[in-house]
């Protein structure tokens, strides 16, 4: 058993089900140019994401950083044969936050998972029971799979 399988055996945190807002790639205009996505039979972005992070959500791609994160690759606008995703609108996603509540370390078992696996240096810890987001955060989601606890969000509040 693995440290992650570990920690999520231990703490089961109560899930509220409620409809997510998808997150797009980040590489659209507008979010009313998803509509031309239901004309795409190929799924060419599915396809195209090396980190098969894109998935079909409501018939419009969507990101799930369950297993990985973003690369900002630009795999996906470049494979995009409706011009809904498109390499001159690369943007950053929304950055991440941690819930507290749910966080290990904030709870006082060390725990470093989310550091460990930031590419960009985004999460600072103040020893090792308050880990930070900072400004340096792209939103690429690597740290959200990585979570035992699921405490780690991103574009979501309260």
């Amino acid at each position: 058993m693995q440290r992650r399988e570990f920690f999520r055996s231990l703490i089961k945190p109560i899930q509220v089900q409620r409809e997510e807002s998808p997150l797009y790639p980040p590489y659209f205009k507008s979010v009313q140019d998803f509509g031309k996505c239901e004309e795409c039979a190929d799924k060419t972005c599915v396809k195209a994401c090396e980190e098969e992070i894109i998935v079909i959500k409501n018939g419009a791609p969507s990101l799930d950083f369950r297993k990985s994160g973003c690369t900002f690759c630009d795999a996906c606008a470049y494979a995009c044969n409706e011009d809904v995703l498109n390499i001159d609108y690369k943007r950053l996603l929304p950055q991440v936050r941690i819930k507290e509540i749910l966080c290990l370390a904030w709870n006082k078992t060390v725990c470093s998972m989310c550091k460990d696996v930031c590419l960009d240096n985004a999460i600072e810890f103040a020893g090792f029971f308050t880990p930070q987001v900072n400004e340096k955060c792209t939103g690429c989601g690597f740290c959200i799979g990585v979570c035992p606890t699921q405490a780690i969000v991103i574009g979501e509040e309260g």
